[in-house]
């Protein structure tokens, strides 16, 4: 989980001066934390982050854009968690914050999705909710065939709010449910090189592309080794089935066989798996490709005539399998 560390502590230094942009991230951190809870019949707010940098960031934020003060409280991991965590938490005036913020309507039922004002936003407002999202429950994994950006949500209206603010940045995101839990995943990797952009994550990006790169380069020569592998192993299976066809050539012939076309052929029989390149280089005198290569095909020939007005197999009765 490195490169989600990495992107997650630049997002938490990344500067955002307009209120509207510092106001749809503390909304959406407190939103995908499930940040609202009900203790003792009060409203309490309380959001609970992976990074010391984040659980700073929002408690500025609530304290500067609201008013409100926050404290932070480190829990050590436990269970499926590794690593600590930290809570912000909201004691004193909760039910005010949350209204503030727009996680409760007009008549204190709580948002499912996003608060429409975050919703109808600004593009800014918009790049502030990706970065809000991973702050709160988002991930990257490496450059690579199942390479993602990935946000967990609280729910499907959720999920649609963060595809809705996505789309917005022209970002093809795309929501589905994964063992009862709500997704948001960017799979392309131009994608994902976007929205890294548009969040405010430069140097991880630089990092992300840098990696992609070496990843793209490592399975070109890949590719190219399987194939020229590939490439072998077929001149090579080629190269045997030619040789046994000599062979049965040189059986069907017997004596009558003109002395350049044996020995050419006996050039195959006794290198079977060289290519022609490589038999007309052992040839004494020396011979060009095509100059061995004519020869084996006019010795095929004659036998294979030979053996027809005989009434005998051909050549091709030998490379069954090859």
């Amino acid at each position: 989980m490195a490169l989600t560390a990495s992107v997650k502590e630049e997002l938490a230094q990344c500067e955002a001066s307009r209120s509207s942009v510092r106001k749809a991230e503390v909304a959406t951190i407190l939103r995908f934390t499930n940040g609202l809870h009900l203790v003792a019949g009060k409203i309490v707010v309380e959001s609970e982050v992976d990074l010391e940098a984040t659980a700073e960031r929002l408690r500025y934020n609530i304290s500067e854009m609201y008013g409100h003060q926050a404290s932070i409280t480190a829990v050590s991991g436990g269970g499926l968690r590794r690593g600590g965590r930290f809570v912000v938490r909201v004691d004193q005036g909760g039910e005010a914050l949350a209204r503030q913020t727009g996680l409760l309507d007009g008549r204190g039922r709580p948002v499912r999705g996003l608060p429409p004002a975050v919703v109808n936003g600004s593009l800014s407002d918009a790049e502030a909710v990706m970065r809000g999202a991973f702050l709160a429950h988002g991930s990257l994994t490496e450059p690579g065939r199942s390479s993602a950006l990935e946000f967990t949500c609280p729910g499907a209206e959720a999920a649609l709010a963060l595809v809705g603010a996505a789309r917005r940045l022209d970002v093809i995101a795309k929501a589905r449910e994964v063992r009862g839990v709500d997704r948001v995943v960017v799979r392309d990797g131009e994608t994902i090189s976007l929205l890294l952009e548009r969040m405010g994550a430069v140097d991880a990006l630089d990092n992300w592309r840098e990696r992609r790169a070496r990843k793209e380069v490592r399975a070109t020569a890949n590719r190219l080794a399987n194939f020229d592998d590939a490439n072998l192993r077929r001149s090579a299976q080629a190269a045997v089935a030619a040789g046994a066809r000599v062979e049965r050539a040189l059986e069907i012939l017997g004596n009558k066989v003109p002395e350049h076309l044996r020995y050419a052929g006996e050039l195959r029989v006794a290198h079977k798996q060289a290519s022609l390149d490589e038999l007309g280089r052992l040839a004494d005198p020396p011979m060009t490709k095509d100059a061995i290569a004519g020869r084996i095909r006019r010795l095929i020939a004659m036998a294979d005539k030979r053996a027809q007005e005989q009434g005998l197999p051909g050549t091709e009765s030998t490379i069954h399998g090859y």
